[in-house]
């Protein structure tokens, strides 16, 4: 592994494998408890999958290891790119994860809670097998290891003495008494292999996000910034820091309208590239490449006239990237000549391709062309796969037993304001083309994001519908990513607006399309899609009933309250304070009394990118209009919910809510 990953996605590899016993165990519960009806079978389904949360193809190209969640938690194996029975090469810690190669492909760094439940150290272990060797015995938060070109230090992000996982999709902690904002830094540490001496190099009132070692070993570029790290990570600028510690150089700070990741070193060490874009969530990577001097000064955009969104990249060569994009609902992986602009796409398909993070990626050999990948689809649970870009062999059949309990997908085209515009409509299980059937509207979260024809988990609810006679349309609005930049920013300013429209049209395109009775349409979503529900029903009359996730119901009284308000200045030109209208024009409160729909509200207590005053306040106005609603907030959940028997709760309460109205 050459790139040092987002960060976050080590808090979501330690999320997933702290839950995945509890995900087995709901399973099981849920099963001997419900038997075998539809929705309680695709519910199994959801939670039954065996998921990976990385794949490293090693540098030299003979091995791949991956991370694999199980019955305790997480693990990592690793097996011979042309074949042979996996090896489980670490210590057996319930939480293990964070594979990085040394570059000769000799050694392997990982993460692990062995010695300490809850508590990951970093390890090191010889790649062809035998004891692992900790190295660190540290308090906080450790991800995304990375070792230097000579193979002597292991570089890696610390936060030190924190209380909660990094990032803002993880529960907040409850404050009480004097309230001060939250400010535990990220920082970029080394730790020496020999010794297992650790020092950490960036300022103490600096955050990291991520980082890339530079060619020589001497340097690192990251993306960082001050103070709150959940928050500023939307004004974020690239930074240069000696590998041996001192004062971080800026060599580039974006405009207020555009957000950065994964910046990578070219390998003469001159330049460094880097994506750039509007994005709303930390995670979600979406935008354009641009190359600018390791030194600092103008950024060049080199794909300024893409349709589709970059969401990773690395160099495998002078002047030639890798890079991973989302295009019309689909994943691709493809190369840029950076003097002549030319793309060359090398894969493509409608489900989805990715290595670590949630965006379109693989991991790559020296030899750029040796990969491994996690590739999924709606047809096919995920699995690992290995082999050159492209012409992958499966390597893993951990879930070659599920069958998907959910109808067929198929992606719709319309147009609407001179945009093209795409979604996935997922057919109902046992489809009869003679019946009429209802069918429920599932908005992405975001809006920077993409609906993929991806094997569910239990975040895509509205899935589970298929399987008792819905329709579920997954649309990609303008905001979305996968049709370029233009695209993505087209939401700015006009949230509830046009990417409303875009919605609504594609509605009226499945409706010639599939046979759908359009008086009984339901909407739902989480996140964006929950606010874009909460808009729904302030607009039209056209829903029977509407599930609301975590929505946004006042702009206006939400930019006090989250815990992310950076995000918002982007899409919106100025802060509540200097542009209140902006905020009201888009705020579902604003045309409360128009709205007559039925509607289930659900939040966490402890979500601090939606909060919970605004579910409240969403559900307290239509209690006091009179129409039909019910809100559920469920104990000590952020943004994505961590407990089984909730997450079960969210998706057999939603199918009875649109069941009571629809069916």
């Amino acid at each position: 592994m050459t790139k040092a990953g987002r960060p976050l996605m080590a808090v979501i590899l330690f999320y997933f494998a702290a839950t995945s016993f509890a995900f087995s165990q709901a399973a099981a519960h849920g099963a001997a408890k419900t038997g075998a009806s539809p929705m309680n079978g695709v519910i199994d389904t959801l939670f039954a999958v065996k998921n990976f949360w990385q794949a490293a193809v090693a540098p030299d190209g003979k091995h791949l290891a991956w991370v694999e969640a199980t019955a305790e938690g997480s693990a990592i194996y690793v097996a011979p790119i042309s074949g042979g029975s996996p090896s489980h090469i670490t210590v057996h810690g319930k939480s293990e994860g964070g594979v990085a190669w040394s570059r000769d492909s000799r050694q392997l760094a990982f993460l692990s809670d062995a010695e300490d439940p809850g508590q990951q150290q970093l390890y090191v272990t010889n790649a062809t097998g035998g004891s692992s060797k900790k190295l660190t015995n540290v308090k906080g938060f450790l991800a995304t290891p990375g070792f230097s070109p000579d193979g002597k230090t292991i570089a890696i992000l610390f936060t030190e003495n924190a209380e909660r996982a990094a990032g803002p999709l993880v529960a907040e902690k409850a404050q009480t008494g004097v309230i001060k904002e939250a400010v535990t830094e990220q920082r970029l540490a080394l730790v020496e292999v020999a010794s297992g001496k650790l020092t950490q190099i960036s300022p103490a009132d600096m955050y990291i996000y991520e980082y890339d070692w530079s060619p020589d070993g001497k340097s690192f570029v990251t993306t960082a910034a001050h103070g709150n790290g959940d928050n500023n990570w939307y004004i974020a600028q690239i930074y240069t820091i000696p590998a041996t510690g001192g004062e971080m150089k800026s060599i580039y700070t974006p405009p207020v309208e555009a957000q950065i990741a994964v910046p990578a070193w070219s390998p003469d060490g001159k330049s460094v590239a880097f994506i750039s874009g509007i994005m709303s969530d930390e995670p979600s990577v979406g935008g354009d490449i641009f190359l600018i001097s390791a030194e600092g000064g103008e950024a060049k955009n080199i794909t300024p006239d893409m349709k589709a969104s970059a969401s990773w990249l690395t160099w495998t060569a002078p002047e030639k990237i890798l890079f991973g994009e989302d295009v019309d609902g689909e994943a691709g992986i493809a190369t840029l000549d950076v003097a002549s602009g030319k793309i060359e796409t090398l894969a493509h398909e409608p489900g989805q391709l990715n290595a670590t993070g949630w965006g379109s990626a693989v991991s790559v050999a020296s030899d750029g062309k040796t990969s491994a990948v996690i590739r999924q689809s709606l047809a096919h649970p995920p699995e690992v796969w290995a082999g050159a870009i492209g012409q992958w062999k499966q390597i893993t059949t951990q879930n070659a037993s599920l069958k998907a309990g959910w109808g067929e997908a198929k992606s719709v085209h319309w147009q609407n304001d001179g945009f093209n515009l795409q979604g996935w409509l997922l057919y109902p299980v046992n489809f009869d083309p003679a019946k009429k059937y209802p069918m429920v509207v599932l908005v992405h979260g975001g809006p920077g994001s993409m609906e993929h024809s991806s094997w569910p988990n239990w975040h895509s609810f509205g899935v589970a519908l298929s399987a008792v006679g819905y329709f579920v349309f997954m649309p990609n609005p303008r905001g979305s990513f996968g049709q370029g930049e233009a695209f993505t920013r087209a939401n700015v300013k006009d949230f509830g607006y046009g990417d409303f429209r875009d919605i609504m049209t594609g509605v009226d395109q499945v409706l010639k399309e599939a046979p759908v009775d359009e008086h009984r349409l339901g909407i739902t979503g989480w996140s964006y899609g929950g606010y874009m529900t909460m808009w729904a029903v302030t607009q039209t009359n056209r829903f029977a009933t509407a599930v609301a996730g975590a929505g946004l119901a006042n702009f206006q009284s939400y930019y006090g309250e989250n815990q992310i308000d950076k995000w918002m200045v982007p899409f919106f030109g100025a802060s509540v304070y200097d542009d209140p209208q902006v905020y009201a024009k888009s705020s579902p409160i604003t045309f409360i009394k128009k709205a007559k729909t039925p509607t289930l509200v659900l939040v966490g207590d402890s979500d601090g990118e939606c909060p919970t005053p605004q579910s409240y306040e969403f559900w307290h106005a239509l209690k006091t209009l009179g129409v039909e609603t019910e809100l559920v907030v469920y104990e000590h959940e952020g943004h994505s919910f961590a407990n089984p028997a909730h997450q079960r709760d969210v998706i057999e309460r939603a199918a009875a809510w649109f069941n009571e109205h629809m069916k």
